[in-house]
């Protein structure tokens, strides 16, 4: 007796169809399954054999052989019990009904409840575009594949369930499809918390509507951390593409819950300083994505910058650039995507008041040199922005008049991405920190005045190419926000300021 079910499989981020062929035929009762499974594939033979005696069905005795194909692709986890558990079923003809257009995906138990994966996102995804009509997934895991429109989602409690459909005894209904809502930002902290700090608030104003990474250097208690964590309230909401696309990574490392099964908010990571390199970027047997992944179109967050491992800072150079990790491993290579907004946050020294107005710095010359040279060349030339964070003074902390909240602030962010979208419409380009080198010239034009002050700049302070190109996507951004077409001199200025600091704290510690 043969048969086979539609199943699907997940290595990474990608989704792959996998069909589960069936045999039952005479011999030694056994129960092998093949085609590359790991050991907890393996496993799924317990668990479907307790699962069948909970729903008053026999296992057959028989010689049973289970084959995963595509037989050359490493299928791993428990994603498959239930499209197992039904080949069993169709094959012993415990059903009759076609299984033709239905494909199977969720963990059984041993009493026979269906439980929740990891990763149906990217999996429902991949079954519509291979003309699959229905999905049976995990009651937990419903309503995160029926944002998914087009495709039939099943919901299912247990085996009990799955087997009274197809017997046309107590049929399923699909589920409806869910619309996330409006991402909501009451209660996210808000910028009206923060007293004075002008300066630094502008700058990452400008930060959020470019794109832009941006480096917080200052005294401890200063707010650095406190601006850091309120810049969520002033970024844009995500689009439908982003969020599926930031979703499909938190859906495979299980951080989705049925309450939120959409990410309708930019993420916000903020990893410890005693994070390791795979945690950062990505790793393990089967390549796991790293915080660097889940901030994907969001920002991530590095408090006291200085205090991680500088092996650990100099992963994050090459994904800054290309916008993705790639992890190489035995079982296969993965690509990651990691378009992300970077905010570090660090004192000048270890003691913290290297270059203090009031108080004076304890630290050795030879000690702040060593601090500050944790942050090499390369992954500074990285921030857009290097905002100085002065110490706050006692009239803006006693001041009882009202600072400005950051819904006002988002509505300046989103009218400048506005323009960027027009700008950028049909180039793949989203934010105006992603311009490629070749539309550089295109997308930044300068009148005469912007252009003489921008060679002076690039003279004097002797600037990287690198360094250049940021100076002019950050006077692009400023100058959206003052809604002008043309770089001016006065965006120039502006830009070139955000890139002093490294000649105030680096240059004079060589």
């Amino acid at each position: 007796m043969f048969a086979k079910v539609a199943s699907l499989g997940l290595f990474g981020l990608n989704a792959f169809p996998v069909d589960v062929e069936i045999d039952i035929s005479r011999g030694n009762p056994q129960f092998d399954i093949v085609g590359l499974p790991d050991a907890v594939v393996k496993e799924s033979r317990e668990r479907i054999r307790a699962a069948l005696r909970s729903c008053g069905i026999n296992f057959p005795v028989a010689q049973v052989m289970v084959n995963l194909a595509p037989a050359d692709t490493k299928k791993s986890g428990s994603v498959h019990d239930i499209a197992i558990f039904m080949a069993v079923l169709k094959a012993m003809r415990m059903i009759d009904q076609s299984l033709e257009g239905c494909a199977f995906i969720g963990e059984i138990s041993l009493n026979g409840d269906i439980r929740r994966i990891n990763g149906v996102l990217p999996m429902v995804m991949l079954a519509r575009e291979e003309g699959i009509s229905a999905v049976f997934v995990p009651e937990e895991n419903a309503r995160e594949a029926s944002v998914i429109d087009g495709i039939d989602i099943y919901a299912v409690k247990n085996a009990d369930e799955l087997i009274r459909h197809f017997r046309n005894e107590e049929r399923l209904a699909p589920c409806e499809h869910y619309t996330p809502p409006e991402a909501a930002y009451n209660e996210v902290l808000d910028f009206s918390d923060v007293k004075g700090q002008q300066s630094a608030k502008k700058a990452l104003e400008i930060a959020a509507a470019g794109g832009h990474n941006a480096l917080l250097i200052g005294s401890p208690g200063s707010g650095k951390s406190m601006l850091a964590k309120r810049m969520p309230s002033i970024l844009p909401p995500l689009t439908f593409e982003e969020a599926l696309e930031t979703t499909k990574i938190h859906s495979i490392s299980g951080l989705l819950t049925p309450e939120t099964p959409i990410i309708t908010k930019r993420p916000f990571r903020a990893p410890h300083h005693t994070i390791s390199s795979a945690g950062l970027a990505g790793g393990g047997t089967v390549p796991h994505p790293g915080e660097v992944s889940l901030a994907h179109n969001g920002l991530l967050f590095l408090d006291e910058l200085a205090e991680f491992d500088r092996r650990t800072l100099e992963i994050l150079r090459q994904p800054l650039e290309d916008r993705k990790v790639t992890i190489a491993r035995a079982s296969g290579t993965v690509t990651y995507p990691c378009t992300i907004m970077l905010i570090g946050a660090m004192n000048p020294c270890p003691c913290g008041y290297y270059g203090h107005p009031k108080r004076k710095c304890i630290c050795p010359p030879k000690k702040v040199s060593g601090y500050l040279s944790k942050i090499s060349g390369p992954l500074l030339d990285r921030f857009d922005l290097h905002i100085e964070v002065a110490p706050v003074e006692f009239g803006d902390l006693s001041s009882k008049s009202k600072e400005e909240s950051s819904a006002d602030i988002r509505k300046r962010v989103i009218s400048a991405r506005k323009i960027q979208e027009e700008r950028f419409k049909g180039t793949g380009i989203t934010c105006n920190a992603l311009i490629t080198p070749d539309k550089l010239q295109e997308m930044c034009p300068m009148d005469d005045s912007a252009v003489t002050l921008m060679k002076n700049v690039f003279d004097k302070l002797g600037l990287s190419a690198r360094a250049y190109d940021r100076i002019l996507k950050v006077a692009r951004t400023i100058a959206d926000i003052d809604c002008s077409e043309v770089i001016r001199k006065q965006h120039i200025a502006a830009a070139a300021q955000y890139r002093s600091l490294d000649r105030k704290y680096w240059s004079d510690n060589q």
